[in-house]
């Protein structure tokens, strides 16, 4: 028998203090409902976790910014709602104009009205904001450079182009609306000679008369200076002093668009650009056949909607200018019954436009509403996830708790007893 060193006492020491340790740990467990509340518990286990909640908070986030969005939307809708309304009763006004039951007094009293109405659609373009920020002006917009001065590109109205870089798009000219060929002039002399009175109209290399003969040549030899575009300035000189001309206007050459390709060699809608001659253009004797145009974009100023929890998930909005000058209708005039007739059509032009931009702003508030959906159900689903790593299952850690209280109580019993050992010792000294 040795006294010096309890054995049995040392080892239920040592085991009372690991039960000890394992009944603290789930007292832990069940007071905080976690199975994982420091590293030592479950080393991957709170890595993966940590992840997890990252994501799940990000999710949240987004779908926070996913309804911010569509009030964004909501707003910039509301103020082309209202943009829709005024076009309406301007095209009504033109209607009523065009009718020649009403004087040019009638028509200056209408002509006041569609003014103010002008007005109104570039102030609602200018003054429509959301936290600030200007949504129908043009600034998010997307801005444009071609490569051909002759050409000019435009995106279309409602075509969301959000990738800046260099598009190619493919055109055809429209047979019967080339702008080279519809330029004449008339002339009539003021001095009574009929020599050089006619039409002359330019081919493509210089004016020529009815009988195809060049001006120069003529019997009157008229001088012509200028070449055919539209609102072109051309000078005719002639015998008389002050020889009078009239310049039909030449129309806008008309281009149908065969394909466009994207930055990254992506078939993009044939209806994401508009493309016309410029002045130059149509001057230059644009006749027939196929062109390609490069059109570098700038979607830099577009609104970026953060919809995911990670770098780089989101989805981009571009909103064209909805000004009345954009719009094609700052200068509608309806003081004559001709003029208040094309008005029908040019306004008809613009609410399609306004009408391409709403539809835009409808499809993105389309997405944006799954968006929130997906999110929900991705957050949900890791939620579950998370919490099969991170929480504690409560009937199995009470009965981990129950075995270790028991075996705690049982230890310090059993200490009593390994420390009464050394007693008997004492019966060897009687």
């Amino acid at each position: 028998m040795r006294i010096n060193h309890n054995i049995s006492a040392i080892n239920t020491n040592r085991l009372l203090a690991s039960n000890n340790k394992s009944t603290s740990k789930s007292l832990e467990k069940l007071s905080s409902g976690l199975a994982v509340n420091r590293a030592g518990d479950n080393a991957a286990g709170l890595a993966i976790s940590e992840k997890m909640r990252g994501q799940i908070r990000g999710l949240n986030q987004a779908t926070s910014n996913a309804n911010d969005g569509i009030s964004l939307i909501q707003t910039a809708e509301g103020g082309l709602n209202e943009t829709h309304a005024i076009l309406q009763r301007m095209r009504e006004l033109a209607v009523q104009s065009a009718n020649d039951t009403n004087t040019d007094s009638d028509r200056k009293e209408i002509q006041k009205e569609v003014d103010q109405l002008t007005k109104e659609i570039t102030r609602i373009a200018t003054d429509t904001e959301f936290n600030t920020k200007k949504l129908l002006d043009g600034n998010m917009a997307a801005t444009l450079t071609e490569s051909d001065a002759n050409m000019d590109a435009s995106v279309a109205a409602g075509s969301n182009l959000t990738a800046s870089g260099k598009y190619t798009v493919n055109y055809k000219a429209v047979a019967g609306h080339i702008a080279s060929t519809l330029t004449s002039v008339t002339v009539t002399d003021p001095t009574g000679d009929p020599s050089t009175d006619g039409t002359y109209t330019h081919d493509g290399t210089g004016w020529k008369d009815a009988g195809g003969h060049d001006a120069s040549t003529a019997i009157g030899k008229l001088t012509i200076n200028g070449t055919p575009q539209k609102g072109a300035t051309i000078t005719v000189s002639g015998t008389g002093t002050a020889a009078t001309f009239t310049n039909s206007a030449a129309e806008d050459a008309q281009f149908e668009i065969t394909g466009v390709t994207g930055p990254n060699g992506e078939s993009i809608s044939k209806s994401a650009f508009n493309v016309k001659a410029t002045a130059a253009g149509n001057a230059g004797g644009i006749t027939t056949g196929n062109g390609s145009l490069e059109v570098t974009v700038d979607t830099s100023k577009a609104l970026t909607f953060h919809i995911g929890a990670n770098e780089g998930q989101n989805t981009r909005l571009t909103v064209q200018s909805m000004k009345a000058e954009d719009l094609g209708v700052s200068n509608i005039d309806l003081t004559s019954q001709a003029t208040s007739d094309a008005a029908i059509t040019t306004i008809d032009n613009a609410i399609n436009t306004v009408s391409a931009q709403r539809a835009a702003l409808g499809a993105m508030q389309n997405r944006l509403e799954h968006t929130i959906n997906n999110l929900g159900t991705s957050s949900e689903n890791l939620s579950a996830a998370e919490s099969q790593i991170r929480d504690v299952d409560m009937a199995e850690q009470m009965s981990e708790f129950t075995k270790n209280n028991i075996l705690t109580q049982a230890a310090t019993s059993m200490l009593a007893q390994a420390n009464q050992q050394p007693q008997n010792v004492l019966s060897l000294l009687r």
